[in-house]
């Protein structure tokens, strides 16, 4: 295995002060720093204090970025631009940093002259040369005239000077489209800084998408196995470092933010093979679903053909089956309302265990009896347990004799968590790294009281859809700040929801307007249209096949249930209802009808 990279983090991807962002990064284990300019410009602490606060805190300095527009400029410019470096290599000796990020100019004054560049950075290196400096030129993908690697890597060979290399940054070269295979050809002694930043998809200028869309890597659609694999390759053996422009790690806690960029460079290395993570064993479903409430979920269990199954031995907790489907409630937690938990069924549960603690999963304390199963659990982002189970955690249920009566339920097809709009992102990264879950793109649509954001997670039969919203709503008009719902599959909707309701179960209604629209929109056979309005059952459809679902009432202030059906391989889960579904929530709400009231 290839020895170990160094890591290291842009103080620009962090909030708060120069000295929070310094705690945060050490507290996350990274070995070194870029040290971003505006960062100690506004710190009340000189830079000899920032050097000793980073050498108490074990971190490097390992860049000082960035220098601006220097190159291929006329002489008097030129002359200004020496000086102001000159003052710049002075703040770097108290840092006591050896390396400078220069960027390409984006300058008017920048004249389109590789020649005039390549002299020009000559002497800047002369100049930091003399101070035991080095500087790394970077073409930033909206340069003026130097926007690719290729051409940066062209100047700087022309320039020849030991003290000048290239910084290689991801986000300029995968966001261009440029090729990264050629990085190997480059010397890895001349590839002076690698800077690492993942990214969606988004069809926009490449200079705002920079600035305030960036990601960790894993988080965003860029193959940087394979970019990161190339510049390995070259000979570089430098620190991995983040910058990572996003608005919303820039205004969030830093710490779990450092925590979070972490995790992706320890899964980066891990997917490279030069750290020593223990595989993600397979996960064969959902063991079950733990909901933290009140009765009222038990009540509308049993109306959807749940029994009442088990009770823990040493905790308020009752288990309700039907099927293959198994839902926990809890009773005595704090979050009521609330899925609490998710468990997840692990072919090796102590592997699991082991690799979601390497990646940073923090690791729950759990009270265990003398009889009960040693399941281990580890936090998400937003505080939902994931317990990770082999088969004997029903042992720690005494039987009740009790039976399903049975509505068609056959197990759970997935657990949709509403995410806080500052951990959408991380949960993904989290859930994909830890657990190996594979997350789809993410899906945007106008709901009632907002813009929600949607992606799922996946891997087989386990299945997680992740949900958030921009805004915070308060106690505006849903008085549902952050739902959360279990759904679980039945072979023949139409006929579980006429089961479920001659049973009491209190569904939601859904209004005739929706079904006057799906008569427009997809020309159904009549009799399968007027089974969905008889029922208040929702449709979709796409290339692979149909699903039918509709939604219980909510069980308690968050949690609610849903029951599909997948025909003929459709894939999806819905989005295109989900406005629908808020809706009728919302309305029944308004009416005063309590939970377990039918409708």
């Amino acid at each position: 295995m290839p020895p170990e990279p160094r890591t290291a983090i842009a103080t620009v991807c962090l909030s708060g002060t120069l000295e929070d962002k310094l705690a945060a990064a050490a507290a996350a284990g990274f070995d070194g720093v870029e040290l971003f300019e505006n960062d100690l410009v506004v710190s009340p602490s000189s830079p000899a204090e920032i050097r000793r606060r980073c050498a108490d805190l074990g971190l490097s300095i390992d860049l000082y970025q960035p220098f601006r527009d220097f190159e291929a400029v006329p002489p008097d410019v030129h002359a200004a631009n020496l000086r102001r470096a000159r003052h710049k290599f002075d703040v770097m000796a108290e840092l006591g940093t050896d390396t400078v990020l220069v960027c390409s100019s984006v300058s008017p004054d920048a004249i389109d002259d590789d020649e005039l560049a390549a002299e020009q950075l000559h002497a800047l290196a002369d100049a930091a040369h003399e101070r035991g400096l080095r500087i790394a030129y970077e073409a930033l993908a909206w340069g003026r005239h130097v926007n690719g690697y290729e051409h940066a890597w062209r100047i700087v060979r022309r320039a020849a000077h030991p003290a000048l290399g290239v910084c290689l940054d991801s986000f300029h070269i995968l966001s261009k489209g440029h090729d990264p295979a050629p990085i190997r050809a480059i010397p890895g002694d001349k590839i002076f800084f690698l800077q690492l930043a993942d990214a969606p998809e988004l069809p926009m200028d490449v200079l705002p998408w920079s600035r305030h869309h960036r990601l960790f890597p894993g988080q965003g659609e860029f193959d940087l196995t394979a970019f990161t694999g190339h510049v390995l390759a070259a000979g570089y053996r430098g620190p991995l470092s983040l910058e990572v422009f996003n608005d919303v790690y820039r205004q969030a806690d830093p710490r779990p933010a450092a925590v979070d960029a972490m995790r992706s460079l320890l899964a980066l290395q891990d997917s490279l093979g030069v750290l020593a993570v223990p595989a993600a064993p397979a996960l064969t479903g959902h063991a079950f679903a733990e909901v933290v409430t009140d009765p009222g979920a038990g009540k509308v269990l049993a109306s959807l053909g749940f029994a009442r199954t088990g009770v823990h031995r040493t905790k308020p907790v009752e288990l309700w089956e039907q099927g293959e489907a198994r839902v926990v409630v809890n009773e005595g937690g704090a979050a009521h309302g609330a899925v609490g938990a998710v468990a997840l069924a692990s072919t090796d549960p102590a592997r699991s265990a082991r690799r979601a603690e390497a990646l940073l999963a923090p690791v729950l304390p759990r009270v265990r009896g003398p009889r009960e199963a040693d399941l281990a659990s580890v936090a998400a982002p937003d505080g939902t347990q994931v317990f990770l189970c082999g088969d004997d955690w029903r042992d720690d249920f005494v039987p009740t004799g009790e039976a399903a009566a049975g509505a068609g339920i056959v197990g759970i097809d997935h657990v949709a968590l509403t995410q806080p709009f500052d951990h959408f992102d991380e949960a993904a990264l989290f859930y994909r790294s830890v657990f190996g879950l594979t997350p789809s793109p993410v899906a945007e649509f106008a709901a009632p009281f907002g813009l929600v954001r949607s992606r799922v997670v996946a891997a087989g039969e386990v299945r997680l859809t992740l949900d958030s919203a921009l805004v915070r709503r308060g106690e505006w008009a849903p008085a549902v700040p952050e739902p959360q719902h279990v759904a679980f599959a039945c072979a023949d909707a139409l006929a579980a929801a006429a089961a479920m309701r001659d049973r009491g179960a209190p569904l939601l209604a859904i209004p005739a307007n929706y079904y006057d629209d799906l008569e427009a929109r997809l020309d159904l056979p009549p009799e399968r249209l007027a089974g969905l309005r008889e029922r208040s059952v929702l449709y979709d459809r796409d290339a692979h096949g149909e699903f039918l679902h509709f939604y219980t009432a909510l069980a308690g202030a968050r949690v609610f249930f849903e029951v599909v059906q997948r025909i003929g391989g459709y894939r999806g889960y819905g989005v295109a209802n989900a406005p629908v579904r808020m809706a009728a929530h919302r309305a029944r709400r308004s009416a005063g009808l309590p939970a377990t009231t039918a409708v």
